[in-house]
């Protein structure tokens, strides 16, 4: 085994150890995290058997296994971009009907938008104690 190929596969490995830790720390969706993990399951077959990948390419039509993997790669980093930025957009308007809904709901209430912090209480506010009152 060359040194690229080992190197290629702890990688593989260790991003798919780190994608179940980040699932189960929940600080991962779960959506994302397939897509992860299926990419570091086809990455480690193609780590340890590279022969596999340029005989794929060679079915294919591409002149190499390299030439493959670096395109998939280039395709596959577009699709997520894309996506990313789909989810973007939807949320920043779902964040502006939110902000819309909760600026029409304190104008209806009568409310300033900085009356929703809550005073500090005040000295008076608080419960007399008695005079043997140990906590």
């Amino acid at each position: 085994m060359t040194q690229l190929t080992i190197v290629t596969g702890l990688t593989a490995i260790a991003l798919l150890v780190f994608m179940v830790e980040l699932l189960r720390r929940r600080q991962l969706q779960e959506k994302y995290a397939i897509l992860w993990l299926l990419v570091s399951i086809v990455i480690v077959p193609m780590a340890f058997f590279p022969k596999l990948t340029d005989n794929v390419a060679e079915a294919i039509g591409i002149a190499s296994g390299v030439s493959l993997v670096l395109f998939l790669g280039i395709v596959f980093l577009l699709l997520v971009t894309v996506h990313l930025s789909w989810e973007v957009s939807r949320l920043e308007e779902e964040t502006r009907t939110l902000a819309e809904d909760l600026a029409l709901l304190r104008s209806e209430l009568g409310r300033p938008r900085d009356s929703s912090a809550v005073p500090a209480p005040t000295s008076s506010d608080l419960p007399e104690r008695a005079p043997d009152d140990q906590r």
